[in-house]
């Protein structure tokens, strides 16, 4: 049971973790696509620049991935 009850709460620590790199990829791609550069690239070709889009859709999906963890219940065994 004590065995069980540690690797619950690993999954959890490590569903935090995910969420908090998810949440600082998406403050990251925000910042890169409101940029100088990325502007610049905008107005030329007319799409966002695909580092700053993969940044907050990688984001995004480490968001959803470190709230499902978190909310996933184990059932006892």
């Amino acid at each position: 049971m004590k065995n069980h009850k540690n690797e619950l709460s690993m999954i959890k620590e490590a569903s935090r973790a995910v969420l908090v790199c998810g949440i600082i990829l998406m403050v990251f791609g925000v910042n890169a696509h409101d940029s100088y550069i990325s502007n610049v690239s905008q107005f030329f070709t007319g799409t966002a620049a695909d580092k700053s889009m993969w940044m907050l859709v990688g984001g995004a999906v480490a968001v959803f991935l470190g709230i499902a963890g978190l909310l996933h219940r184990q059932k006892a065994v």
